[in-house]
């Protein structure tokens, strides 16, 4: 918890020295109140971060990779899931090239589907879906659901987090109580 505290301190004191301003201020003590209550440490949080923009960064860059590619780009604790869509084989495999180079991923989770990239109106309903499985493991006793991230694409939810065991499984059981979800895909790291 000290170190947690000292971590909340330096993010704050160098937002302050860094810009002075209030948005710098805000965002830092946002970023440090996620910190403060992440199972990992805060290494580990801010490398998800560089993860996840290098990874964006690679594909944007890449001239090949354009509007027939949808990926998202989600790390936790060093294990990256990629989900969304591209219109080939070819295109899929330029982009895993592409985030492989990215320092600091442990592994790589492939869910990206070869097929056109989804509408807007499916981005929206797995927003809604995310929504409802968030809400429903807020209000689950026992569980603490800031620990688990919910990523939803095209109707499939991926769980991931710091989890033990047991917490793993009610989230799971949880999330599939909530409507409108084809399937559920487990990526925990179990602390147990």
């Amino acid at each position: 918890m000290l170190t947690r505290l000292l971590v909340l301190m330096i993010v704050i004191f160098s937002a302050v020295l860094v810009q002075a301003c209030a948005p710098v201020l805000v965002a830092g003590g946002a970023t440090a109140a996620a910190v403060a209550t992440d199972r990992r440490t805060a290494g580990a949080f801010v490398d998800d971060n560089a993860i996840e923009l290098k990874a964006r960064k690679a594909l944007n860059s890449d001239p090949e990779i354009g509007d027939d590619v949808h990926i998202n780009i989600t790390s936790l604790n060093g294990i990256v899931l990629l989900t969304g869509e591209t219109t080939t084989v070819a295109l899929r495999d330029r982009a895993l090239a592409l985030i492989r180079d990215v320092p600091g991923i442990r592994r790589i989770v492939t869910e990206v589907v070869i097929a056109e990239p989804t509408a807007f109106t499916s981005r929206t309903h797995d927003s809604w879906i995310t929504g409802k499985v968030k809400t429903k493991l807020l209000g689950t006793e026992n569980l603490p659901s800031r620990h688990v991230k919910v990523v939803t694409e095209n109707s499939v939810v991926y769980l991931l987090g710091l989890v033990t065991q047991p917490e793993g499984e009610l989230a799971a059981k949880m999330t599939q109580e909530v409507t409108g979800i084809t399937r559920i895909v487990k990526l925990f790291e179990y602390l147990d």
